[in-house]
């Protein structure tokens, strides 16, 4: 079966400084894969890069479509969806009207049963339609992104640090939203921080350290090697094999 997303040789800079580097990636059909590695290793550069925020020299292909010549706008129509790092909520508007706003491609009619579903997937967000995004919580807020991004019905999710500054109980619970995503038939692609979370969703995984790809394989695999469990996970595993 061919991927959704393939990622192909992709080299991203900024100015002569080369921050992703000779990275390839596949996405299948209802997969979780993530990306994990520490803070500054590339991983937020290459989703912006996929997206088409940052200029790419590569090759990446979804559902077998080139993206070289498409704009976000386009990525977003043919169902990329994204879910920045620091959210890039409308702070001064409601919760309904932000989730609206991620519509703007698709049909009124099929906006209402997006929406719906949305408060399916986050009841908060329903109890807050008419709440400031502003003063939401933490949580509240990525329950937000996410909503919103899921408003345009990607068929490919790009999560960076969803985890990221949230309370344990919070990040368990986005977490399984994500695994129900992806047993509705999205794909997700997974930027973390939170190794331990993500490789325990995840069917396949990288690790990313300045820029490369230095590993990867099942999530299985990589959780049970021992230096990633040392470098990501806080712990080391008897007898397994290191990079």
């Amino acid at each position: 079966m061919s991927a959704l997303l393939s990622v192909t040789d992709a080299h991203v800079a900024y100015g002569k400084v080369e921050a992703v580097r000779s990275v390839s990636l596949e996405v299948g059909q209802n997969e979780i894969v993530t990306i994990v590695g520490a803070n500054g290793a590339g991983k937020t550069t290459l989703l912006s890069a996929i997206m088409g925020i940052l200029p790419l020299k590569g090759r990446v292909a979804f559902a077998g479509q080139d993206l070289a010549r498409l704009d976000i706008e386009d990525r977003v129509a043919i169902g990329l969806g994204l879910v920045p790092e620091h959210r890039e909520l409308f702070v001064t508007m409601n919760v309904e009207d932000n989730l609206e706003l991620g519509a703007f491609r698709i049909e009124k009619s099929r906006a209402k049963s997006s929406i719906e579903r949305v408060y399916t997937l986050f009841p908060r967000l329903k109890e807050r339609r008419k709440q400031l995004a502003g003063t939401l919580s933490g949580g509240e807020q990525q329950m937000l992104a996410m909503g919103r991004a899921l408003m345009g019905e990607p068929k490919l999710l790009m999560l960076d640090e969803p985890s990221l500054g949230l309370a344990p109980i919070i990040v368990a619970d986005i977490f399984r939203i994500v695994t129900e995503l992806r047993a509705s038939g999205v794909s997700v692609l997974l930027v973390e921080q939170n190794a331990q979370a993500a490789l325990k969703i995840a069917d396949h995984a990288y690790v990313m350290e300045l820029g490369e790809f230095v590993l990867s394989g099942k999530a299985s695999d990589i959780a049970a090697n021992e230096r990633v469990a040392a470098s990501y996970l806080g712990f080391q595993h008897e007898g397994a094999s290191v990079l």
